[in-house]
């Protein structure tokens, strides 16, 4: 048997250091594009590729799994927040009008949204309601991140594939930001589209409870208002619902009550559609049912990257 020889420490060096400066460019190229005017393609190929460094520069440890979660958390937002980086260009390409046709439909000439805000305003208990509903939402940003954090503790067999189906649950919804721009219900209501106005409850329960502090935490969370559709929220909810009772029914459970927590609070606080949620599940079946044929080239990305990863170790190939 031929013994595996060691990489060269200067190939090693080198691989490091590429990986070490792809990480400090995707960290730090999405906060200087503007001032820059780095050209979009860029900022989206050093951003996507900021977690496929930190694979290549870390052993495998479940701190490195923290600090790809973290990565792919700020490539999503860069992707998230782009589109808004020219707000007048994107006011021309917004939608607004169907989700309010839709949504009238499912909810017999009203929207949902009002129709809830409507039966529950002045009722008792409603207030508790606002704050829990609210509470439920903001606790999205981490969400996703638990879930997957819990199978790759609990059920690291099945972390592969849920980590992928998320991702691209991910990915696949901020593209559709840049495609379908669409505006959510709060807005459109503000700006007069709706027959009826809506609430935004979150803001109403945000600004007192946060106080001087939530208008930079609203800055720092909410920077595409536009990106509505689909219910990134309300999707990977979902999908960590699914790959979560794949593993155990009764986890399953507790993230199935979450997200169907999450997806009534976004309509009824004004955040989202119906008809954005319903496309946010839509995205959840189609990823899934494309995850056999993506798989595949998955594996061999991951190879390379593993390849990658031992040559940085100086591990023998």
């Amino acid at each position: 048997m031929r013994r595996r020889s060691r990489p060269p420490k200067a190939v090693r060096l080198a691989v490091r250091a590429g990986a070490a400066a792809i990480v400090g460019s995707a960290i730090a190229l999405p906060l200087v594009r503007r001032r820059l005017r780095v050209p979009g393609p860029v900022t989206l190929a050093v951003a996507a590729s900021g977690p496929l460094a930190v694979a290549v520069l870390s052993p495998r440890t479940r701190r490195r799994d923290v600090a790809l979660f973290a990565m792919q958390m700020w490539a999503f937002t860069v992707v998230h927040e782009m589109p808004y980086d020219d707000p007048e260009a994107l006011r021309r390409r917004l939608y607004t009008r169907y989700p309010i046709k839709v949504d009238s439909l499912v909810g017999g000439g009203r929207l949902p949204g009002a129709r809830l805000q409507g039966f529950l305003a002045g009722r008792r208990g409603v207030a508790a309601l606002d704050h829990f509903l609210t509470v439920t939402h903001w606790l999205w940003f981490f969400e996703p991140y638990v879930v997957l954090s819990w199978i790759l503790v609990r059920h690291p067999e099945n972390f592969p594939r849920a980590a992928r189906q998320m991702a691209a649950v991910f990915d696949a919804g901020a593209l559709g930001y840049w495609a379908l721009p669409t505006a959510p219900p709060w807005w459109s209501s503000e700006q007069g589209y709706t027959k009826e106005p809506l609430r935004r409850i979150m803001f109403e329960v945000g600004e007192p409870l946060w106080g001087r502090y939530w208008g930079s935490l609203y800055k720092a969370l909410g920077g595409n208002p536009w990106a509505a559709m689909p219910s990134l929220h309300f999707a990977t909810s979902v999908q960590g619902a699914v790959s979560l009772t794949e593993s155990s029914r009764e986890e399953g459970a507790i993230a199935w009550a979450y997200a169907l927590t999450l997806g009534f609070g976004l309509v009824y606080l004004g955040e989202h559609y119906v008809t954005d949620l319903l496309a946010g599940a839509g995205l959840v079946g189609a990823v899934r049912r494309a995850d056999p044929v993506f798989a595949p080239t998955v594996g061999r990305i991951s190879a390379v990257i593993q390849r990658l990863e031992r040559i940085s170790g100086g591990a023998p190939r």
